[in-house]
């Protein structure tokens, strides 16, 4: 009733000779403004319902540091990591982002916690605690569906779009714990977990519409076909290296404000290589406060992948059986363990498609291949925790696995991927 009386009122007083126009900016404008709010109020039992406001961006940054890279002192890499991201976030003015940081370091040194790192009224970087856990496992499927919905599912940083960086130990896509296998993250805290792929991806379906803009991996050996084609529906960028990472991990002091750029994944990966490519020296007199032994950083886009599946599964159809034992030999091989019950095989993928495919399958594959690799950089050398420095000449960014014995588990685990039936592998006979 409120509203109709007033727009007679506005009716009445425009068949009289006044000023309308100032009647409307003056009195009448304002109190129609109230008039809305009054009847909005009546209407909803009283209450102003308010828009929710929506962040720009939201990174998580994922630290399952329960293994000897959060340990005590020095050799607390997840540590200095955060002091890291710190200073980052302090290089970085912009409003209505948050940077969430979840914390499980060696058992006793803290409890496991979600932290966002952000700037105060005055400037300067803090801590604010989110949520404490108990001592747990933080690479079981339950225990990080916990995080994940604590950070992605809480209204308070639902953004318009996300980030997220995994921090670990890695070994790509195989389950563990068969033998010579790869898996993604490790909690020595209650014995020794890790997390396999298929795993991974449960915990990234967990959240209904989940998708991140970029995808970054801060450990070893995650940038493989395999890995970024069966997570290719939740990012559009994958950030990691072929290779093993340096000791002290990404430069985050560097890459955290470029965490927020749109569609800042290659920008995020050329400052993690500038970094250290700047004290590349071959690797003299390396330590971890004093990483010269350069590193290789790739970015694959996921808009890609299923072209780049249907090309690779159409130029196989004509190359019959191949043996992966002669292969391994001819192939560049960025696994540096020399004992058979450790190495497992990172492939370089590229090299795997040249010597396999007539020049002209090749050439039409590279074309492919190279719209979904967006970015690569390697320093000459990388250096390897097992041989020290090696040569990366050969290498393309992207590494691919070539099967032993076709009657082990690791094969069979194989072919369980979605990769393998996409690309159609078994053409090869593997």
């Amino acid at each position: 009733m409120v509203l109709e009386n007033f727009l007679w009122m506005i009716l009445r007083l425009r068949n009289r000779k006044i000023d309308f126009q100032y009647m409307m900016n003056k009195i009448l404008f304002p109190l129609l403004v109230c008039c809305l709010l009054m009847q909005t109020a009546c209407s909803h039992d009283d209450k102003i319902v308010m828009p929710v406001s929506v962040s720009k961006r939201t990174v998580l940054v994922y630290l399952a540091a329960d293994n000897n890279l959060g340990g005590a002192g020095d050799v607390n890499f997840a540590l200095k990591d955060v002091e890291e991201m710190k200073v980052g976030m302090g290089k970085f003015a912009g409003e209505g982002f948050h940077l969430l940081v979840y914390k499980d370091f060696n058992s006793g040194i803290s409890a496991p916690e979600l932290v966002e790192i952000k700037q105060n009224k005055y400037g300067k970087v803090v801590e604010k605690v989110v949520k404490t856990y108990e001592d747990r496992n933080s690479v079981g499927v339950a225990e990080m569906q916990e995080v994940f919905g604590d950070v992605f599912a809480n209204p308070v940083f639902q953004a318009e779009s996300y980030g997220l960086v995994f921090w670990s130990h890695g070994e790509g896509w195989f389950p563990y714990p068969i033998p010579n296998s790869r898996w993604i993250g490790q909690d020595v805290g209650m014995g020794d977990k890790r997390m396999n792929l298929s795993q991974f991806k449960e915990v990234l379906q967990s959240v209904p519409g989940l998708h991140f803009d970029f995808l970054m991996f801060d450990a070893c050996f995650m940038q493989s076909v395999e890995v970024v084609y069966e997570l290719r529906n939740f990012a559009d960028y994958f950030v990691g290296s072929p290779a093993e990472i340096p000791g002290p991990g990404a430069p985050y002091d560097a890459i955290v404000p470029l965490m927020f750029v749109c569609q800042g994944a290659v920008d995020l990966a050329e400052a993690y290589y500038q970094v250290y490519k700047d004290i590349y020296n071959g690797g003299k007199d390396i330590s971890n406060d004093n990483w010269t032994g350069g590193v290789s950083m790739s970015v694959t886009c996921s808009a890609a992948l299923d072209k780049l599946a249907a090309v690779t599964r159409q130029c196989l159809q004509d190359v019959g059986e191949v043996s992966s034992m002669i292969l391994k030999n001819e192939l560049f091989d960025y696994d540096k363990r020399t004992k058979r019950d450790e190495h497992v095989g990172y492939y370089d993928w590229c090299q795997l498609m040249e010597k396999v495919l007539p020049t002209k399958s090749f050439d039409q594959w590279k074309k492919v291949f190279d719209e979904s690799l967006v970015f690569w950089k390697t320093t000459p050398k990388n250096y390897s925790g097992f041989v020290g420095m090696f040569d990366m000449a050969g290498a393309n960014g992207v590494t691919h696995y070539l099967p032993d014995d076709l009657s082990d588990g690791r094969v069979a685990a194989y072919r369980d991927l979605a990769w393998y039936e996409a690309a159609g592998l078994s053409q090869l006979g593997w």
